[in-house]
């Protein structure tokens, strides 16, 4: 098995593997239930020139990848926590909650600068991330522009 998984280190893995995919469910669920409630909440609106319905959807938008966000870097930081399981590797070379999340941050917007970087199983939290990451922000995006294409419709004159 030393092909697949280093020697002695199944549990920490197998560990890792089950909090990485509890962790990107909860974030898809966050997601689409706040999508879901956005999507109720506004397409009861008149479909006119709302920017103010429009800034809302926005924030909102933006306050759900941010709690998505702290749901991944609370993880990173829980499993380094974790003996066996990794650490993050970095300039201030600190494994704080601050450098969990900021690791979330840029992998979850698949930046990554590079500056901190995971090691050891907890790896697989990161590609789980960025690939869910990813989907969400154009899920995001996608939902975005049907509510500006309903909401900044011109009304059809009779």
């Amino acid at each position: 098995m030393s092909w697949f998984i280093p020697e002695g280190q199944f549990k920490a893995h197998l560990l890792v593997a089950i909090v990485a995919f509890v962790v990107t469910a909860l974030v898809v669920v966050i997601h689409y239930e706040g999508v879901h409630w956005l999507a109720r909440r506004y397409s009861r609106r008149a479909p006119k020139h709302d920017r103010g319905a429009m800034l809302q959807i926005i924030f909102a938008l933006l306050g759900l990848h941010i709690a998505e966000i702290w749901c991944y870097g609370l993880t990173y930081w829980g499993l380094i926590q974790v003996p066996g399981t990794g650490f993050l590797h970095g300039n201030q070379g600190t494994d704080t909650v601050f450098d969990a999340v900021y690791l979330s941050a840029i992998t979850f917007s698949t930046v990554g600068f590079g500056d901190l970087a995971p090691v050891g199983a907890i790896r697989l939290v990161s590609g789980m991330e960025s690939l869910t990451g990813l989907l969400l922000i154009t899920w995001s995006a996608s939902f975005t522009y049907l509510e500006m294409s309903r909401l900044w419709r011109e009304p059809v004159s009779r």
